[in-house]
């Protein structure tokens, strides 16, 4: 009745303006005051059966619309610039409605009848004039029943069927959106957020998931309050208060049909973290096993707090496993998995399953950890298939070295020097052999690191990298050899030795070149060269545009690669801002590099600390930026003339304070 007889009023008065304070529109929901505007702005009459728009709703009452959903990182101007904005009405051939502009002169709000009827059913809101969300009436009756975010607001699309501002189901949800909801549903205890996010039967059967291997799964998120509340007992870090900081999980990988677990190939992001922060703390969630359905990544487990100095180790979910429950170890085969075996599965599954939190004490987790690796060893036995062999004692050695490295399993080296021994003695070629024997090595460095004083600390640094040098001569083609030589070159970069330093860096080159260490190995060889050198470089924004190091000749130029995660970085920047206000009149000009994995926290961290300068953004630290210079820690900052060449290739800010005037000077 209220919006009739609002519709009326505007028939008989051709009223084009309410006060914000008016009864009804206080009264009304975001999206039923913009049915009323709407109307206000379009039915002021016909003319030969066409539609004229009559004048548009002030500013304030078009600013005061708020996102169906929260946490949307829009553009909200300043209470005193609201006045400033301008208001006009919108019409193409197929929407009408009107658009909201800021003070200088960039798109804040539209708002679009799409269907012809006279009546908004989108609510949309921009960034930096970029559109990052969108609120949508598909059903017609004034209320939202779905959101999207877009652009560089992410891929999100959720759906509300009862209008009850609730997402109920995601049609659109990426593998890192995914963590970034569910360390909101865990941090405020969110049982419907959560539920949102699991695994369902349905998707099980898309998927052509076997049934007990389903069943597994489905018992793995069966009452999801009951099993979020005890993963989130004793927990400190995880509240009301805890923030999403970045997804952590390696490549997705491919468990293909063929392997018998289901009838489709299936998309898994193994035992993914999210990275999280609670009152200047960090802390890690782990997500577990998710699967890609369509074009929505879901859960198949309820995440667990990790916390404090002993982290329980899960590793591997159901489907990823190296032998399916239905299928024996040989798949080609076909033929049954035999009674020992599926015990041992069932065994490991109850296990993981009821598996402690890392509040319970080392006592208990070390148990635990021990039981686990019980059952890895008796699998490992009962393998049937040199591939399946290696892949339970790659599991089994992971686990017990994440114990270790944790503190949870102290004697899990001398398991781990038996396990070495027994493959030597079976096969003294067997490329097990140095994969444990780097896990031995980590596992070793991580203990004597945890125990010891800080004045020994750099002793038991210099055996570590003299440990890797030895492992590097010892196994010089074994996968985990270019991660050694960078750690060795890393050092000894860090360590102020760049002979040294370049020295490794052209082995892991030459030996490694293809590889992820060897690429940074070669950016970092060309980051020690760079001083005197013209200084060539482009990227992307983050808007997708292209950034061009030469677009700054003439200029005094500061490259910054950084990131929101890092702390050197948040300490140097007031100082880094000083600088930019006192001498860019003068010709001083930063470009930023960030390595964030994802773009999400950039733009609201800029924001919040008034970074004005160009963003180069592309990735994290294997991004083609950090890869290209070999970045290896951040903050890293290049120092420019204006005639574009490099005067220090990592400088910091006591050297900025004393090198940019004299550079300005010069120019």
């Amino acid at each position: 009745m209220a919006l009739l007889r609002i519709v009326i009023s505007v028939f008989k008065t051709g009223s084009a303006c309410f006060k914000r304070n008016d009864p009804i529109l206080r009264n009304s929901n975001p999206q039923v005051s913009a049915f009323i505007i709407l109307m206000l702005c379009l039915l002021s009459g016909f003319s030969s059966g066409i539609l004229h728009a009559a004048e548009p709703p002030k500013p304030e009452l078009a600013m005061s619309f708020r996102p169906a959903q929260k946490g949307i990182d829009y553009e909200i101007p300043k209470k005193e610039e609201i006045s400033k904005c301008v208001v006009k009405v919108e019409k193409t051939k197929s929407t009408s409605g009107w658009i909201v502009y800021g003070p200088s002169g960039q798109i804040l709000r539209r708002f679009i009848d799409t269907d012809g009827d006279n009546v908004v059913d989108q609510w949309r809101y921009f960034q930096m004039g970029i559109e990052v969300y969108r609120d949508i009436d598909s059903n017609n009756n004034n209320n939202v029943d779905q959101s999207r975010w877009l652009n560089t607001g992410g891929s999100r699309w959720g759906v509300d069927t009862n209008e009850d501002g609730k997402i109920d189901y995601w049609k659109i949800i990426s593998a890192e959106e995914v963590s970034k909801e569910v360390v909101s549903a865990m941090a405020n205890k969110d049982e419907w957020k959560l539920k949102a996010l699991l695994i369902t039967k349905e998707d099980l059967n898309t998927l052509g998931v076997k049934p007990k291997l389903a069943s597994q799964i489905l018992n793995m998120i069966s009452s999801p309050k009951e099993k979020m509340l005890k993963n989130l007992e004793g927990s400190k870090i995880m509240n009301a208060k805890t923030k999403w900081m970045r997804f952590d999980s390696s490549t997705p990988g491919c468990i293909p049909a063929d392997q018998g677990k289901a009838t489709k190939d299936i998309m898994v992001h193994e035992n993914a973290m999210a990275i999280v922060e609670s009152g200047g703390k960090t802390g890690l969630l782990q997500i577990g096993e998710i699967l890609q359905v369509g074009k929505v990544w879901k859960l198949t487990q309820i995440p667990i707090s990790l916390e404090g100095n002993s982290v329980q180790v899960v590793s591997g979910g159901i489907l990823i496993q190296p032998a399916d429950p239905e299928e024996t170890a040989s798949m080609q085969a076909n033929s049954e998995v035999s009674p020992e075996v599926q015990k041992l599965l069932d065994e490991l599954s109850k296990l993981d399953s009821s598996s402690p939190l890392p509040t319970v004490g080392l006592k208990v987790l070390s148990k635990y950890n021990s039981q686990r690796a019980d059952i890895l060893e008796k699998l490992v036995a009962s393998a049937k298939t040199d591939e399946e062999r290696k892949q339970w004692t790659q599991q089994l050695v992971d686990g017990v070295t994440a114990s270790v490295q944790t503190g949870a399993n102290p004697e899990g080296i001398k398991r781990l020097e038996k396990i070495e021994a027994n493959i030597i003695k079976a096969d003294s070629k067997s490329p097990l052999i140095a994969y444990i024997r780097y896990r031995i090595l980590l596992g070793k460095f991580s203990l004597e690191f945890q125990k010891a004083r800080n004045e020994d600390r750099q002793k038991i640094q210099i055996q570590w990298i003299k440990s890797l040098e030895n492992y590097a001569e010892s196994f010089p083609s074994a996968p985990d050899t270019p991660d050694a030589l960078l750690q060795i070159a890393m050092t000894a970069e860090f360590n102020r030795k760049p002979k040294e330093a370049r020295k490794w860096y052209e082995k892991l080159n030459k030996n490694f070149a293809s590889s992820i260490p060897g690429q940074k190995a070669t950016g970092a060889l060309r980051r020690l060269d760079l001083t005197g050198k013209t200084f060539q470089f482009s990227g992307q924004s983050l808007t997708g545009q292209p950034i061009n190091a030469k677009a700054f000749q003439g200029k005094v130029l500061l490259v910054l690669f950084w990131s929101t995660w890092c702390k050197p970085c948040s300490e140097d920047l007031p100082q880094i801002k000083a600088l930019y206000q006192k001498y860019r009149g003068q010709g001083f000009e930063i470009l930023g590099v960030n390595l964030d994995s994802t773009k999400e926290l950039i733009e609201p961290y800029m924001k919040k600390n008034q970074m004005i300068w160009p963003q180069i953004h592309e990735g994290g630290m294997d991004s083609p930026p950090a890869v290209a210079f070999g970045i290896m820690s951040l903050p890293t900052m290049i120092l420019v003339d204006s005639k574009g060449k490099v005067i220090s290739r990592n400088t910091n800010v006591a050297d900025l304070k004393s090198l940019v005037p004299g550079l300005l000077k010069k120019r």
